[in-house]
């Protein structure tokens, strides 16, 4: 079965699903007036938040909220057992709210979230939930951004502080966080938390609040490590524990793929050429293979960005607000960064490396399949990896459907319906005559006849010149067994040597292309202050200039990253306008500052220069050699 057809969302059956995070709620429906779980308006909760779920339109309260939410308001510490989607935070933001005096400013409810993410979603749904309290505020705080305007936010006043345990701790030590008047104190994924590494934070910040409190503890299971953790700090808890309505599990359409590690690139490259849909989320392992196939889908054309837990906050923001307003189409994302992204318009997620737990897979595809829309969540399995296939069916109780991933051929075809459809729309567009008589004086001198002019211009419009072995590219990443001493491995295009050192050019200027050729530079070379003593990715440099340049990966060339800043090859003219916004755009929290490279480099490790911004009295670049700056090629 073709890609080409399990992607395109035409063919999924129409269902109504309930809505997950933050509200999690269910819509009216017949059917549920007919359930006799009882509506929100039976719940005893203030007026003033019944208006507010009336105006977001739910109704009937989902699994989870029907049973939390009157144990909380009752009073009661709960630990509920809750996966993303059965509308947990609903659950506890509702009582979390009703517990409040918005008259008094000082803090009297704290969620603790796993991610800033997350922390940004949650205080936006209780934000929500409180429209109509006007004097009633939520902070979220978070690591990766600036203190001070959380500091500000803080000492302004709130009532709801939303966050993630480290930043917490950073404001209880230096006294910007006061949690003497908390009434209210939730944590949300709570195993997550504990995975992180969180285990530590979450103790003291449980410890050092009062002990004259209400908790709620939600996690999506329950090991020991959580069991001890509600034993020690709630107060005779109500255990609750729901499955999903409806889950996210059942409503995607849940496809896989069996592709060799070396084909992954290839074959994702294919699919996201004929998907039919708005967005992609494409889940990988590591930092490193983020930005390196973030890298990879930029340079073939596809307008794509990465995220992992080294962009910074302001950055992942942006990128993610492009994702949901439609100037972006793929994100390719590791599982932390990624957790909490809310993005209706996301209607396939591809695992491009199979997550080793199935609850992180229940995770990753609980990213499409949202607000009613279909979804697709399709998984790159290697020939070795079957035994991660069958662990993922056991869990979700169902099976996976086996797809055939396209070909080159399959992306020809998609792209010559594309122009087909084009053509048929011009047709109807205006005059055609000076390209009937272009036609025709051509037709005369080639001896042609006019179906096989149509048909060439159709194959050369979807990229087909005759050379199948040219259509097909060649995957950059490593074969998948390990690599062995000294042996070469691939990064974006060029050989690098075990441990990160480049095999470099024998010439100054351009690269080599992979089968050993020169190639030539793609346009004027331009230096950006950023470089490794920054953590720059080329990714992010790509991601950047691309986006704020209006420009095509492909139209982007070699990089060179040395230490304090880095080169790139960039065809055609910058206007003024786009050469400003590259120049204001930040990478790694620094500002591009773009400029014509006019200095020749040399092609070892070595450049004799500091950026061209260094003063004299600034900090030098690392050395790797008297006068040496090192580099990486790109």
């Amino acid at each position: 079965m073709s890609t080409a057809a399990v992607l395109d969302p035409s063919t999924y059956p129409a269902e109504s699903i309930p809505f997950d995070d933050p509200a999690g709620s269910e819509p009216a429906s017949a059917e549920s007036a007919a359930d006799p779980t009882p509506r929100f308006a039976q719940l005893a909760l203030p007026a003033a938040l019944l208006r507010a779920i009336d105006d977001i339109g739910f109704q009937t309260p989902t699994a989870i909220q029907a049973e939390a939410i009157p144990a909380l308001l009752g009073g009661r510490d709960i630990t509920g057992v809750a996966q993303t989607g059965t509308g947990k935070t609903a659950a506890f933001g509702l009582p979390l709210l009703a517990s409040i005096d918005p008259r008094s400013r000082g803090v009297q409810a704290l969620v603790l979230t796993p991610t800033r993410e997350l922390a940004v979603q949650v205080a936006e749904a209780i934000s929500s939930f409180a429209a109509h309290l006007p004097t009633l505020t939520v902070v979220p705080v978070y690591g990766g951004a600036s203190f001070l305007p959380q500091r500000a936010a803080l000492k302004a006043g709130a009532q709801v502080v939303v966050g993630t345990p480290g930043r917490i701790i950073d404001h209880l030590e230096r006294g910007t966080l006061n949690l003497a008047g908390l009434k209210f104190l939730v944590l949300d994924e709570a195993d997550e938390m504990l995975r992180m590494g969180f285990a530590e934070d979450v103790d003291r910040i449980l410890s050092d609040a009062p002990g004259e409190r209400q908790t709620a503890l939600f996690s999506a299971t329950m090991p020991p490590a959580i069991r001890a953790i509600a034993r020690k700090h709630l107060n005779d808890p109500l255990d609750i524990a729901v499955t999903r309505q409806s889950s996210t599990v059942d409503a995607v359409r849940q496809t896989y793929a069996v592709v060799p590690f070396r084909d992954k690139v290839d074959v994702l490259a294919r699919i996201l050429k004929v998907a039919q849909g708005d967005a992609t989320i494409v889940f990988v392992r590591t930092k490193g293979a983020c930005d390196e196939v973030g890298a990879e889908l930029i340079a073939r054309g596809v307008s794509a960005a990465a995220i992992n837990g080294d962009v910074p906050q302001k950055e992942r923001e942006r990128i993610i607000e492009r994702l949901r307003d439609g100037r972006l189409d793929v994100l390719v994302a590791t599982d932390v960064a990624a957790r909490g992204l809310d993005v209706e318009r996301v209607d396939l997620v591809v695992n491009f490396d199979a997550p080793g737990e199935p609850e992180s897979y229940v995770h990753r595809i609980g990213r499409t399949g949202r607000a009613g829309r279909a979804g697709e969540a399709l998984t790159f399995f290697t020939p070795r990896e079957i035994a991660r296939l069958r662990a993922i069916e056991r869990a979700i109780r169902q099976k996976l459907e086996l797809i055939t991933p396209p070909t080159a051929a399959d992306v020809a075809a998609h792209r010559a319906a594309g122009v087909l459809t084009q053509a048929a729309e011009r047709v109807s567009g205006g005059s055609l005559a000076r390209y009937r008589q272009a036609v025709a004086t051509f037709l005369a001198e080639q001896n042609l006849t006019a179906l096989e002019l149509a048909a060439t211009l159709l194959a050369l419009a979807a990229g087909d010149d005759g050379n199948e072995t040219a259509a097909r590219t060649t995957s950059v990443f490593a074969a998948e067994r390990p690599e062995r001493p000294g042996a070469e491995r691939r990064v974006t295009g060029r050989p690098v040597r075990d441990g990160g050192r480049p095999v470099r050019d024998s010439g100054d200027r351009g690269s080599a292309d992979r089968a050993g050729r020169r190639r030539d530079p793609a346009g004027p070379r331009y230096r950006v202050a950023v470089g490794h003593s920054h953590g720059v990715r080329p990714a992010a440099i790509v991601g950047a200039i691309t986006a704020e340049g209006g420009l095509a990966g492909k139209d982007l060339g070699r990089i060179d990253i040395y230490d304090t800043f880095s080169t790139v090859e960039i065809a055609g003219t910058l206007s003024p306008a786009a050469f400003g916004r590259i120049s204001a755009a930040k990478v790694s929290g620094q500002s591009l500052r773009i400029e014509l490279d006019t200095e020749e480099h040399s092609s070892g490790d070595a450049h004799r220069h500091g950026p061209a911004t260094r003063s004299p009295g600034s900090h030098g670049p690392r050395r790797s050699g008297p006068g040496r700056e090192h580099r990486r090629e790109y």
